[in-house]
């Protein structure tokens, strides 16, 4: 569980109501990482939704050779700044991974419990809208990053 406090301090919880607050403070934790620590990988189902409080954390899509010959390719393809969300699939179906990713730097971040947070948005309509606002928004700042790093290449 986290402070109620903590989550109000990040504009991606701006215009929750006490109640929602409260909810979203109990499914929550907060945990360190270590540099070079792997918190999800690619394809594995998304069970946290994160939120970086200090630190970075690397993003790296993994392309795998499908004929078999064991070869892969790993691309940075963003970077998470403090109080930015990140494994917004756990939110999106079908809940699994996009993306790997990886502590830049020692983190402070805090992880939401994925299955309890889709209940809690399947009881409450007006929080639903109000996160399924605020992923599209994320999703849309990466792919524009994403546009940005091809343009560059």
């Amino acid at each position: 569980m986290v402070s109620t406090e903590l989550l109000r301090r990040y504009p991606f919880f701006a215009r929750l109501n006490d109640g929602q607050l409260r909810k979203m403070a109990m499914i929550g934790e907060e945990r360190t990482c270590a540099p070079g620590e792997v918190l999800f990988t690619g394809g594995a189902v998304a069970d946290q939704l994160y939120l970086l409080r200090k630190g970075s954390v690397e993003l790296h899509y993994v392309v795998k050779d499908e004929r078999g010959m064991e070869k892969t390719q790993d691309y940075l393809v963003g970077i998470i700044n403090p109080g930015e969300v990140f494994g917004i699939s756990a939110v999106v179906q079908p809940y699994r991974y996009t993306s790997s990713a990886v502590a830049g730097e020692a983190c402070e971040i805090l992880a939401l419990d994925a299955m309890a947070l889709r209940a809690m948005c399947d009881e409450d309509i007006e929080l639903k809208a109000l996160f399924q606002e605020r992923i599209a928004t994320t999703a849309f700042k990466r792919l524009q990053d994403t546009r940005v790093q091809l343009l560059a290449a």
